[in-house]
């Protein structure tokens, strides 16, 4: 797949120049991009692993099980097709949101393939102004991922990974975070040398660093190497979902919410855990809050809920807000992409959002239409 960049596409090069040194940066070390599509429980009967969660795939499963979508797959009633492919992953969801829906000047650092997926994903996060300067494109298959929405909004995703170009640790550069003040990051065990690489150079160069659990799977199965992240004291802010949040303190006395935001906020200057249709509790410090989910009760899919949450947090964060003000936030922006399929917030719900914003006294972002 060659270790050396290509030379970049005119859309690589015209992203570039969009705030070369952007205030949040995130590293996704594989570009992904997302086929989003709403299907029955009898498909998710039939696909290994655990209803609800990400278990990666070799590239044969992946096309096995976008054939049995396609042919299983329910038709959306505000949608002309059933079937949504975007730029996608958890960090570029958080990224996007924070440079289209916030205004906030953000990068991504990582690797993209040479072929049509790739061109997506540049093409997807070119046109939302997110800076792509830090995005080396290699020859070979950009990553892809498939999400399975249920009849209860609730998503299953199965990555294809393997076979994927990404970026090598020995590539991260002082440059590469100059400049910056957040660097976001999603805990991912075979990525962990990259993780590793990348949070060593961002607090040389003075950069806070935020951390997802990424599902409750990779929590499960590498507990350990992800204690070890938290406990070196690098990670400032932590968030997790409920189910993260009980495998982390799987085996202990007590593993609510409660005692897993105090257990991550022994490591992490601010501590998260989202509760979905229950909101959030948040401590930063000897401050906790509790803070409602605002939206409909009813979803219509759930991907991308907590890395939205995650960006509005942070919109609030580098806004100097509260703890509180950064959680409505946060919910604000999560309950905004659960309006409608795949990850990305459509322009009108980004208006909704603003108008949820408003209601909870939130100062609104510069860049809203």
């Amino acid at each position: 797949m060659g270790a050396g960049a290509l030379p970049r596409n005119d859309e690589i090069a015209a992203a570039a120049a969009v705030s070369s040194h952007p205030l949040i940066l995130g590293l996704q070390p594989a570009a992904l991009v997302d086929h989003v599509a709403p299907v029955d429980w009898s498909l998710l009967d039939q696909i290994p692993g655990d209803r609800g969660g990400s278990m990666p795939v070799a590239i044969e499963e992946l096309d096995r099980i976008l054939e049995e979508v396609k042919a299983h797959k329910l038709a959306s009633p505000d949608e002309l097709s059933p079937m949504k492919t975007m730029a996608g992953g958890s960090v570029a969801n958080t990224i996007r949101g924070l440079s289209v829906g916030f205004g906030v000047s953000c990068g991504i650092i990582g690797a993209c393939g040479d072929d049509e997926q790739g061109k997506l994903f540049v093409s997807n996060m070119s046109f939302s102004r997110v800076n792509l300067s830090r995005l080396r494109m290699k020859r070979g298959h950009t990553a892809q991922c498939i999400c399975m929405v249920d009849e209860l909004a609730n998503r299953t995703m199965r990555p294809c990974l393997s076979s994927a170009v990404k970026i090598q640790a020995d590539e991260l550069t002082k440059e590469d975070f100059k400049g910056s003040k957040w660097l976001v990051l999603r805990y991912a065990i075979f990525n962990l040398d990259v993780i590793e690489a990348a949070i060593r150079i961002a607090k040389q160069e003075g950069l806070l660093v935020s951390l997802d659990l990424a599902s409750f799977e990779m929590v499960r199965n590498f507990r350990s190497s992800l204690q070890q992240l938290l406990e070196s004291g690098n990670i400032d802010l932590c968030f997790a979902n409920e189910d993260e949040a009980m495998e982390l303190l799987r085996g202990e006395q007590t593993s609510d919410p409660e005692a897993a935001v105090e257990f991550l906020a022994k490591h992490c200057k601010w501590a998260v855990v989202t509760l979905g249709a229950n909101g959030c509790i948040a401590r930063h410090g000897k401050e906790i809050v509790r803070v409602p989910a605002i939206g409909e009760a009813k979803a219509t899919d759930a991907t991308g809920a907590g890395d939205l949450f995650a960006g509005g947090f942070l919109y609030g964060l580098v806004k100097g807000l509260s703890l509180e003000e950064c959680c409505k936030a946060g919910a604000c922006s999560g309950g905004s992409v659960i309006r409608a399929l795949g990850g990305e917030v459509t322009p009108e719900n980004w208006q909704w959002m603003y108008k949820q914003m408003q209601i909870k006294g939130l100062p609104l972002p510069d860049n809203r239409n």
